[in-house]
């Protein structure tokens, strides 16, 4: 059985402005051996799969510096201190990147980004009934562009290749679970 690994020491070794990171020392439980582990601090995300009463999809184009691309995602971002609940986060955030607000968010599902070196958590929400309310808000380091897509589009944009980004990919995958769950 694998145990939990003993931490020995941590220390933050550089601060950012989206997260921070830390050296853990960690002891095998296995071996004994002292070992040193780089995890990356972040705050929560959020991102959200809004539905318009037409079935269509609300998506962004958004040029993305990792791999120096342009994707097609669904809006979202950092869960803020200040926000009571992350559904506060979805609410903004949709309504800044896209200029559309919801009757109703509805939580779908929670992922761990990447638990080998992030400490974080990723909460997908369902916008039901998204209306264009206003121009959106963006902030001086985001360039998005809107577009409406069929919700049946989906599957064969992620199957094509045209949506890469794995949290998006797996937003729809609770997405699609909630629908069965629904059916019900």
């Amino acid at each position: 059985m694998v145990e939990d690994w003993e931490k020995l020491d941590s220390e933050e070794i550089a601060n950012f402005r989206i997260f921070k990171m830390r050296r853990d020392t960690r002891r095998s439980p296995r071996t004994g051996k002292e070992h040193s582990f780089f995890v990356l601090e972040s705050p929560d995300w959020v991102n959200v799969v809004p539905l318009t009463p037409d079935n269509q999809v609300v998506m962004i184009h958004q040029f993305r510096h990792g791999t120096a691309e342009v994707t097609l995602e669904i809006p979202g971002g950092m869960v803020d201190a200040s926000d009571e609940d992350p559904s506060e986060s979805v609410r903004r955030e949709l309504l800044e990147e896209t200029g559309y607000a919801a009757d109703e968010i509805i939580h779908i599902g929670t992922v761990d980004p990447n638990p080998a070196f992030l400490n974080n958590q990723c909460r997908t929400y369902l916008a039901l009934n998204a209306r264009y309310q206003q121009p959106p808000q963006l902030d001086g380091s985001e360039d998005i562009e809107v577009e409406l897509v069929p919700l049946a589009d989906v599957p064969g944009l992620i199957a094509n290749g045209r949506i890469t980004h794995s949290l998006v990919v797996a937003a729809f995958y609770h997405y699609d679970n909630y629908k069965k769950q629904s059916e019900e």
